[in-house]
């Protein structure tokens, strides 16, 4: 009991300085606005082209609908709550799944943060002309939230990462299940698509960033992969057992 314990205790300490690490340097990229909005321009035109420019006529229909418009900013605001369940369940339900699921999270957080820096994107409730901002409109945080909201400190739509986080739950999920439980592994996908549902009507990110977000999560498995192997060899090496070639 007092080895879990501990190991509980190692593992929250680790996540939240890990988060807030993150945290302190996702503030610090996309602050250069004119970039950002040359770079959503950019994605517009891309979608265009390719006939994904939906995000207007899904953003103006929930915006006509308070009630879901409500609900989307419960969802929009909340989703943290999930993810952090989703964490802990895995963490007591199946240890190896655990380990997995967690570098692919720390995976995503790393590789994002590069995206981040690399392409500045503001996001449509800003760039794109009649986008009405959803969460500003209905902010369950209350005029403080809605203030910051409308004067952001940087801008960081691609990928998104509330799609890449709510992708990340239903893996885990999956990958916790899939072999007792396949119907409710694959209903834990439900859970991304109605964020990306919510990510388009609130006029927080288009079509590409939740393509983004899909390959985000792709790579940051192949990554968490191929780390797990090589933590695996340096195991067996240092136990003396024969390390497979």
């Amino acid at each position: 009991m007092k080895a879990a314990l501990v190991r509980a205790g190692g593992e929250l300490v680790f996540l939240l300085l890990w988060f807030w690490l993150f945290t302190r340097l996702d503030a610090a990229v996309g602050k250069d606005f004119a970039a950002a909005n040359a770079d959503a321009l950019a994605l517009q035109v891309i979608e265009q082209a390719a006939h994904l420019d939906i995000e207007g006529s899904v953003n103006s229909r929930l915006a006509g609908h308070p009630v879901l418009g409500h609900l989307a900013v419960y969802v929009y605001r909340l989703y943290y709550v999930v993810v952090a369940g989703v964490l802990v369940w895995v963490f007591v339900r199946r240890t190896v799944v655990y380990r997995e699921v967690r570098r692919t999270m720390v995976a995503m957080t790393a590789l994002v943060l590069l995206v981040y820096w690399a392409v500045p994107m503001a996001p449509p409730r800003s760039a794109l002309p009649g986008a009405v901002d959803v969460v500003a409109r209905y902010d369950i945080l209350g005029e403080a939230g809605r203030a910051s909201w409308t004067h952001p400190s940087h801008y960081t739509a691609m990928p998104s990462m509330h799609v890449g986080w709510s992708l990340w739950c239903a893996y885990a999920v999956w990958t916790a299940l899939r072999s007792t439980h396949p119907r409710a592994a694959w209903a834990a996908w439900a859970f991304p698509v109605v964020m990306v549902a919510v990510v388009l009507g609130t006029g927080n990110h288009y079509v590409l960033d939740v393509a983004g977000s899909v390959a985000l999560l792709a790579v940051s498995i192949g990554v968490a992969s191929v780390c797990g192997r090589l933590l695996a060899r340096r195991r067996r090496a240092g136990s003396g057992q024969p390390v497979p070639s």
